[in-house]
């Protein structure tokens, strides 16, 4: 599939409330993260362009296609949601098989589908059992290999990322990287700046539902490159995890988080540190999660904007 995805000057207001204003878009093929803290109108955005809202004045163009022909779009398009929503007591494979079945698979092709995208997200040992029982990460993949398994040309992915750890975190961008050589769109969205600088093509910057800013990364990677990051480890031996991290130059600061069950490290290098460390995760310390601080996502995005305040 070729074109774009185009926004034509796309208002959507919830009564009195603003989503997003005056949208004028064009994404390209590739890797687009969309970047804001929460509320600045990234998941109504892709809700807009998967066709689940309705502009409230605007047209949406997406690769020839109208949001408003759910029956052509979701042919082509795929769609992971932030939310958890899954049918009570299915299984992993009846989450996704189900699904295909919708399409009016037969059979055979569903079930093919289904355990060739429940491989290519590592799920397949854990797709006999019930997703009540899943952890956060689990369902994550889960709701990836549900949004992949009919082979979209368009993936919308609102946070895909939360909750995954270094290693299946590196496996989920290779696989949106190679989505993106193969010529798909791969939309993102995000509020944590580091996923931007690792796997976008381009980014949009959002605020206030307003569309602050467009264009290649490489822009936004110069303008944070000397910006540190600050990082929440999760881990079974922080003091042990500290000295490591030291031997490294990607670490600026690293100190116990109060509950004494974890680091808060500062890195001005982030792609470097999570490459070192899942290298430390595959030598004796055991990670449980790794995510960036909150108060410190909001701080690099207004780092990032320079305190600007949009138009209106």
């Amino acid at each position: 599939m070729t074109g774009e995805i185009v926004f034509n000057d796309v208002s959507k207001f919830y009564g009195d409330v603003l989503g997003v204003n005056r949208v004028n878009l064009a994404i390209p093929q590739g890797i687009t993260s969309l970047v804001g803290p929460n509320g600045s109108g990234k998941t109504t955005l892709m809700n807009l362009m998967t066709g689940l809202i309705q502009p409230t004045r605007g047209s949406i163009d997406v690769c020839g296609i109208r949001p408003d022909e759910p029956e052509k779009l979701f042919q082509v398009a795929g769609y992971c949601t932030q939310f958890d929503s899954f049918p009570k007591g299915l299984t992993g494979y009846q989450f996704i098989y189900s699904y295909l079945r919708l399409f009016g698979m037969t059979h055979a092709d569903a079930d093919r589908r289904t355990v060739a995208a429940l491989e290519r997200v590592n799920m397949a040992e854990a797709a006999p059992r019930k997703i009540a029982g899943y952890s956060k990460g689990m369902r994550q993949r889960i709701k990836l290999a549900q949004a992949i398994a009919h082979d979209p040309q368009i993936l919308v992915l609102d946070e895909p990322l939360n909750g995954l750890d270094p290693l299946v975190r590196a496996e989920t961008i290779a696989l949106f990287r190679s989505y993106a050589r193969e010529g798909r769109h791969v939309i993102v969205s995000t509020h944590i700046l580091h996923e931007v600088d690792m796997i976008s093509d381009q980014v949009i910057l959002l605020n206030g539902g307003y569309i602050l800013a467009e264009g290649q990364i490489k822009a936004v990677r110069d303008e944070i490159q000397e910006h540190p990051m600050q990082i929440l480890i999760r881990c079974s031996r922080p003091q042990s995890l500290a000295a490591k991290l030291f031997e490294s130059d990607y670490v600026v600061e690293a100190r116990l988080h109060s509950d004494g069950a974890g680091l808060l490290v500062k890195t001005r290098t982030p792609e470097r540190f999570y490459l070192a460390l899942n290298t430390i995760a595959l030598n004796g310390i055991n990670i449980e999660t790794v995510a960036p601080a909150d108060d410190d996502a909001n701080s690099v995005y207004e780092y990032l904007i320079g305190g600007e305040e949009p138009t209106r």
